[in-house]
C-alpha cells in the first residue's frame, strides 16, 4: 500500500523564506521569489527521498479561526495586524498567490477550507487515510496525530528537509516522557506562548508530562479531581482546579481538527505538468529555473 504524503505548506513556505536570503533569489522584476523556489525545493527533496505515492498540499484559509479565538482570546493575538489580519513580511506576502499558482500548474494538490488552519486539514485528511500517511511540518503540534496503529508519522523538518526525522509513537515518548499519542494533552498543560496559549501556571514540561502519564488526557485529570482521586503530583492538583477554565477551553484549540470539509481524493503525482504553457509562462514570468526543474523532474520519477 503506497504512502499518503501531506505538506504542511504555511511550515515549509516560511521556514523558506527565513532560510533563503530574499537577496539571492529574485525574480526578473526583482521581486522576491526566495520562498517559492525554497519550497519547491522542499518538495523534489521529498519526493525523491520519501516516495509517496500521493501528495497535498495543506493551506492555511483561515489563520486563526473563529472557533479557537472564541474559547482562548489570547490565541495568536500577538502576531496579528490592527485589522486582525497575520503579520507577514512583505517579502512573503507578494509570493504566496505565486506559491498557489505554480502547485496548481505543476499539478500538486492543494487542500484548504475556510474557517480552518492547515493543520486541521492535515488532521481531516489523515484521519480519512486507509493507507500510511506521513505529515511534513516543522511544527510540533502535529505530533498529536502521530498513530503507529493507522500508520500515521510525522516528517519532521525543524532542522531542515535534508534532516527530516520521522517520528512515531516510540519517538514521542523518548522526546517528552508520556505516551506517544498523548501530545495534545502535554501541550494544553505546558503551553505554547508562540500561540499565545499559557498553560498552567506553575505547570512545566516535567509536571505535565507526569500528569499526562498518570492520567493520558485533560479530560480525565479533570473527572479525578472531581471524583477527589490521588495520584497527581505533588501541588499539581491545586494548580489544575485553579486553571480549571483555561483547560476546559483549551481543548478545541490545542487538539487539530478532525472534521474540516475536505475529502482525501486525487493527490496523485503527474508524470507531466497538467498545463505546461502556464508552467512555462509562470517559470519566465517568476524566474523559478533550477528549482522548478527540480521539482517537476522529481514529480515525473516518481511512482
Amino acid at each position: 500500500m503506497g504512502t499518503t504524503m501531506l505538506l504542511d505548506a504555511a511550515s515549509m513556505y516560511f521556514r523558506a523564506f527565513y532560510g533563503v536570503p530574499q537577496e539571492t533569489m529574485r525574480a526578473p522584476d526583482g521581486t522576491p521569489v526566495n520562498a517559492v523556489r525554497g519550497l519547491l525545493d522542499m518538495i523534489a527533496t521529498l519526493l525523491r527521498a520519501r516516495h509517496p505515492d500521493r501528495l497535498f498540499a495543506c493551506m492555511d484559509a483561515t489563520w486563526r479561526p473563529a472557533f479557537r479565538v472564541q474559547a482562548i482570546p489570547s490565541y495568536k493575538t500577538h502576531r496579528a495586524n490592527p485589522d486582525g489580519s497575520e503579520q507577514i513580511p512583505d517579502g512573503l506576502t507578494v509570493q504566496l498567490p505565486v506559491i498557489v499558482a505554480v502547485l496548481d500548474a505543476a499539478g500538486i494538490a492543494m487542500k484548504w477550507a475556510d474557517g480552518y488552519e492547515a493543520d486541521d486539514i492535515i488532521g481531516t485528511l489523515a484521519a480519512q487515510a486507509t493507507e500510511p500517511v506521513e505529515v511534513v511540518t516543522g511544527d510540533r503540534d502535529l505530533f498529536q496525530l502521530v498513530d503507529d496503529a493507522r500508520g500515521v508519522r510525522v516528517a519532521y523538518i525543524g532542522r531542515g528537509v535534508a534532516r527530516l526525522e520521522l517520528v512515531d509513537e516510540a519517538d514521542v515518548t523518548r522526546r517528552y516522557q508520556i505516551p506517544g499519542r498523548s501530545y495534545a494533552a502535554f501541550a494544553a498543560l505546558r503551553g505554547d506562548p508562540s500561540d499565545g496559549l499559557p498553560g498552567v501556571p506553575g505547570v512545566g514540561e516535567k509536571t505535565a508530562a507526569a500528569l499526562v502519564r498518570a492520567f493520558g488526557s485533560v479530560e480525565a485529570m479533570l473527572a479525578a479531581i472531581d471524583a477527589g482521586h490521588g495520584g497527581f503530583p505533588p501541588g499539581s492538583r491545586a494548580k489544575l482546579v485553579a486553571a480549571r477554565p483555561y483547560l476546559e477551553a483549551s481543548l478545541p484549540v490545542v487538539r487539530v481538527a478532525t472534521d474540516a470539509p475536505v475529502k482525501l481524493s486525487g493527490g496523485e503525482l503527474p508524470s507531466v505538468p497538467p498545463d505546461g504553457a502556464k508552467v512555462a509562462a509562470l517559470d519566465e514570468r517568476w524566474g523559478l529555473g533550477s528549482s522548478l526543474g527540480r521539482a517537476l523532474s522529481a514529480l515525473a520519477a516518481a511512482p
